[in-house]
């Protein structure tokens, strides 16, 4: 079972394939689970890595919530990439791991080739829009606490809540071909991609039918066959 092991944190990652790298992140409350459709597809040409955010999976849960950051699950991300000897990857994620991907980008634009992310929110200019998203994330926390999950609960407290707009702000800045995928059900999220397809320069949007919020669970062919395409071209 390959791991990291970061300030005393264990952190659990899986590969598979060979070729160029491709780093994918779950979101909130998964696990690298969500990716078993992607694995076959995405490794025959290249190396897939895909690893348990803390709190998370078979990662450890920290029980002091000053160890649930972005800033932790992005040092997290490099760590990994950092121990196969990877220099620059693709980085992708879903929901919140898409988020951990632009807030990667932004730290460590050298180590990315492209950006995928995938039914994701890039983050609130307005002041009471993140005020509610944080509201949003507390109640999930305070729902897990009482299921006794504690790593997903400080998950949800430090790293689902938002401090700023830095990476809404960032978008313009990104100059890696970028893949914006959602699920043509996903509602909430049909705006989000819109916005950073016409914020990032370099930037291309997919809608995959007949999908939710995990378009790569409920259309993994379609999915699959987008990705592919576009780290072809």
């Amino acid at each position: 079972m390959p791991s990291i092991t970061r300030n005393g944190v264990n952190i659990h990652f899986e590969t598979y394939g060979k070729g160029p790298a491709i780093l994918l992140s779950h979101g909130f409350s998964d696990s690298l689970e969500v990716w078993k459709h992607q694995i076959d597809s995405l490794s025959s040409d290249y190396t897939l890595v895909v690893w348990d955010l803390r709190g998370h999976g078979k990662s450890d849960s920290p029980q002091n919530i000053d160890q649930y950051s972005e800033k932790e699950t992005v040092l997290d991300m490099l760590g990994i990439i950092d121990s196969l000897n990877i220099k620059k990857t693709m980085i992708g994620g879903f929901s919140l791991g898409g988020y951990m991907s632009l807030a990667f980008y932004q730290r460590f634009p050298e180590k990315v080739s492209s950006l995928l992310v995938v039914d994701t929110g890039p983050g609130f200019k307005n002041n009471e829009a993140r005020d509610d998203w944080n509201k949003y994330a507390i109640k999930s926390a305070e729902k897990f606490e009482k299921r006794k999950l504690k790593g997903i609960s400080f998950a949800a407290r430090g790293m689902l809540t938002q401090q700023d707009d830095r990476i809404i702000n960032s978008l313009p800045d990104i100059s890696v071909p970028t893949l914006i995928i959602v699920g043509e059900e996903d509602k909430p999220f049909l705006s989000a991609a819109e916005y950073m397809n016409k914020k990032i320069v370099n930037s291309k949007k997919i809608i995959i039918p007949k999908a939710g919020h995990a378009p790569n669970i409920d259309q993994p062919e379609l999915f699959n066959i987008a990705v592919l395409d576009f780290l072809k071209k």
